[in-house]
């Protein structure tokens, strides 16, 4: 089997795995608790990320739950990391990624840098569902502005939390990847390229 499809199918089986995951996740969880964790359309984000492969490209994953994105795009070649702040996701994602030998790696906390306060114009600073907690970036030894590329799943109005992040803490020339909204009507039919965003 020629290498290309041998990752496409190593690519297929963890994209099956995770979505079995996350329906036991609803089942066990979300079912009794509310969590903020739903996962996204991984064949979706796996066509967004394809045109972005390129040698030593790379990529974050804020809020990466499983990991399975995150594993994803070290598959694909980017150089990944994931931030998770809920410690039973982020072990459920390091044993994805050692069945499936990837070399992607996964911090536990936020993926807000230390220090980092938003406000709107409005000078409102909630952050809906992001957690706040120990900046996870101190494990990866990185910053936000080590990566090419962005990857985040907002709930509905926190999007413009995230383009400040990135506008504020971003390498210039990186690219912020969004996912559509859980509460659009359409459930999350479109990953949206917002980028680049970054320091000009």
């Amino acid at each position: 089997m020629r290498t290309e499809d041998t990752l496409q199918t190593k690519i297929a089986n963890l994209i099956a795995e995770g979505r079995e995951i996350a329906r036991a996740f609803d089942r066990d969880v979300r079912q009794t608790n509310w969590h903020p964790f739903i996962a996204a359309d991984y064949d979706v984000v796996l066509r967004q990320l394809l045109p972005l492969r390129r040698p030593g490209a790379s990529f974050l994953e804020c809020g990466c739950a499983t990991g399975v994105i995150t594993i994803m795009a070290d598959l694909l070649g980017f150089d990944a990391c994931g931030i998770e702040i809920d410690a039973d996701l982020v072990a459920v994602a390091r044993r994805l990624a050692d069945k499936y030998e990837s070399t992607a790696r996964f911090a536990l906390g936020s993926f807000l840098p230390t220090g980092y306060e938003y406000r709107d114009a409005t000078g409102d600073g909630r952050l809906g569902t992001l957690t706040l907690g120990d900046s996870g970036f101190p494990q990866l030894a990185r910053s936000l502005g080590d990566f090419d590329i962005v990857f985040a799943y907002p709930w509905d109005g926190e999007s413009a939390v995230l383009e400040d992040l990135m506008k504020r803490h971003g390498r210039s020339g990186a690219q912020l990847l969004l996912y559509g909204d859980p509460g659009d009507a359409s459930r999350r039919a479109q990953a949206d390229r917002v980028g680049p965003i970054g320091v000009p």
